[in-house]
C-alpha cells in the first residue's frame, strides 16, 4: 500500500462536473492498493498517516500531524500508483490489486478514517476524477507500508 501525502491549504475533487469532496488546510493523500495489501494494511497505514508530521510548530519544524492541527483529509483511491515503471516505457499493472478487491479494500480505508478522524471527505472509486489542491511548501511524502 502506498499514501502520497500532499500538505494542502485546500484541496477538493470533482466528478462530472460537481464537487464531491474538499477540505481546507490539511493532507491531501492519493492512495494505491497492491497485491497483498488487506485490512491489517490499512489499520497501519491510517496509524501512520495520522500521526506522520508534517506541520510547521511555532518554531516553523515540521512537528505536528493532521491530528494535531485538526486538519482535514481528502482521501482519493489512485490505481496508478500501484504501476511498475522500472522498465520499458509504459507502466505495468500487474501488482495492484484486483478492482473488486480494491474497491472493498478503499471502502474500509475510507470507514476507518472516518472513525479516527473527524473531517474526512473523499473521491469516488473508480471514476474520472479531477482534483484541485494548493499545495503547501511544497510539502510531499510517499507512504508505504
Amino acid at each position: 500500500m502506498k499514501a502520497l501525502l500532499q500538505r494542502v491549504t485546500r484541496a477538493n475533487v470533482d466528478v462530472a462536473g460537481k464537487c464531491v469532496g474538499r477540505i481546507e488546510q490539511g493532507l491531501l493523500v492519493l492512495l494505491g492498493l497492491d497485491k497483498g495489501d488487506d485490512r491489517s494494511t490499512a489499520d497501519r497505514m491510517l496509524d501512520k498517516l495520522l500521526a506522520y508530521r508534517v506541520f510547521p510548530d511555532e518554531s516553523g519544524r515540521m512537528n505536528n500531524s493532521v491530528t494535531d492541527i485538526g486538519g482535514g483529509v481528502l482521501l482519493i483511491s489512485q490505481f496508478t500508483l500501484s504501476a511498475d515503471t522500472r522498465k520499458g516505457l509504459r507502466p505495468g499493472f500487474s501488482t495492484a490489486l484486483p478492482p473488486t478487491e480494491a474497491e472493498s479494500l478503499y471502502h474500509y480505508t475510507l470507514e476507518q478514517l472516518r472513525s479516527r478522524h473527524p473531517d474526512v471527505a473523499a473521491g469516488v472509486f473508480g471514476a474520472d476524477m479531477q482534483v484541485s489542491l494548493t499545495n503547501d511548501g511544497p510539502v510531499t511524502f510517499l507512504l508505504e507500508v
